[in-house]
């Protein structure tokens, strides 16, 4: 039983910060951030989830099953993680790649505190009969000083390493393009990481630093004990309101320019060409048979196709896929059967999977898994984890990676320096 409790706020992006600092006695954090963008798919401005009351930690093995039965006995609000290598529990794949980071495959908890944020109202939940607890916590969040909790002026200072070097990025590419042109696939994702070894960041103000400069609509800060991941994600994986699934896959990108007339016209640029939709196109594809697997007959729909949507570092191509599944749907089949998500595997799935783990260096973990939540009600909305740093700090290693959706028409050093694009924010937060 939740003990609830609304209230209206006059300064919601200092409410936002006072919470977030907050938050950094807990062992289990997740963070969620829409940078106040609205549109008809949103459904909170920010959502805090802290201290865990229960949880359930694994590897890939029967992952989805033991997800689906934490799910069906709390029926409560769930936070948490699923990394790329739980593909592993739904085809026949492996993961034998560097692993500096060692994230658990999928984790999530039950929070005993929980702050839902929606234009200028906070609704507070409380895990059990904690009227007092809630009255402290939430003075001691209302007398929080965020200006003296800040360490913005010390700087990270990384010295970032490439795992794959240009020469070797450039002859990858083309071995996966050798795939393509025989016709074992028609587009894969291959990234490729950057990391600093022996290193130690502060993550909160790493991931504010990273959120100042990218403003995405899915942001995420993410602790499990001595595990952090600051995330700039402009990109929702799926998402679960009533019987209604909605998938928005990214493909297509385009740097952005200080010169407003230069600026429309690498957006108009990115909007025609025929390669970016291309890729965009391929995997809409994916995304309705995936989603088709829970739909009711009928009911997968593209309601958007390479609609261009403007971020602070990048141009993005968005397509939106929708489907309605019935009431006895279980939530978790429809992750299962949609994961991972098609823009950072190919098409056909299985087989770029495949290809992709034999070419890169790195196992993936949480970099192109998911984060977010399942609600009481078995609605759920996760993003793609890209564009992120991921710390594992008694190890002492960050991480972030990159990737690119290689198809017939693709460059080698066209996809290299858009990995440069997407790096740009993350490499600019870690060496400065």
């Amino acid at each position: 039983m939740r003990t609830t409790h609304k209230f209206r706020i006059p300064n919601v992006e200092q409410y936002k910060q006072k919470l977030l600092f907050w938050a950094q006695q807990f062992n289990e954090v997740v963070w969620l951030d829409s940078n106040d963008y609205h549109n008809q798919y949103s459904s909170y401005n920010a959502v805090l989830a802290v201290d865990a009351f229960t949880c359930i930690q694994t590897d890939y093995y029967n992952a989805f099953e033991k997800l689906k039965e934490y799910q069906s006995i709390t029926k409560d609000w769930l936070f948490g993680y699923l990394t790329y290598d739980l593909k592993n529990a739904v085809e026949r794949l492996e993961s034998k790649n560097f692993d500096g980071l060692e994230f658990p495959d999928l984790f999530f908890f039950q929070p005993k505190k929980l702050f839902l944020i929606k234009n200028d109202e906070v609704e507070v939940q409380y895990l059990g009969a904690v009227d007092d607890e809630m009255e402290e916590d939430l003075k001691d969040i209302e007398a929080l000083d965020v200006a003296s909790e800040t360490h913005a002026s010390s700087p990270n200072n990384v010295k970032v390493k490439l795992r794959m070097h240009k020469d070797e990025y450039f002859e990858k590419v083309n071995a996966v393009l050798d795939h393509i042109h025989r016709g074992d696939i028609y587009e894969a994702n291959f990234c490729q990481e950057f990391y600093a070894e022996d290193t130690e960041i502060h993550p909160l103000e790493t991931y504010l630093k990273l959120d100042a400069i990218s403003k995405p609509p899915f942001a995420t800060f993410l602790r499990l004990n001595d595990k952090y991941l600051m995330s700039a994600s402009p990109e929702r994986y799926i998402k679960k309101e009533g019987l209604k699934i909605t998938s928005q896959p990214i493909k297509g990108t385009a740097k952005r320019s200080q010169n407003p007339e230069e600026d429309l016209l690498l957006k108009e640029q990115l909007s025609k060409d025929e390669k970016e939709r291309s890729e965009n196109i391929m995997i809409v594809d994916l995304v309705r048979n995936d989603l088709a697997h829970t739909a009711t007959k009928g009911s997968v729909v593209v309601e958007e196709l390479c609609e261009v949507y403007t971020y602070p570092q990048v141009h993005q191509m968005v397509s939106t896929v929708t489907s309605q599944i019935a009431a006895s749907t279980n939530p978790v089949d429809v992750i299962a059967t949609t994961f991972p998500m098609g823009s950072m595997t190919g098409a056909p799935k299985i087989s770029a999977m495949q290809i992709i783990e034999a070419l890169e260096d790195t196992k993936r973990g949480l970099y192109s898994g998911a984060v977010g939540y399942f609600s009481p009600q078995g609605d759920f909305d996760f993003n793609v984890v890209i564009r992120s740093i991921l710390y594992n700090a008694e190890k002492r290693y960050v991480s972030y990676s990159v990737g690119g959706a290689i198809t017939a028409k693709s460059n080698p050093l066209n996809e290299y320096e858009e990995c440069l694009v997407k790096a740009k924010a993350m490499r600019e937060v870690l060496e400065n």
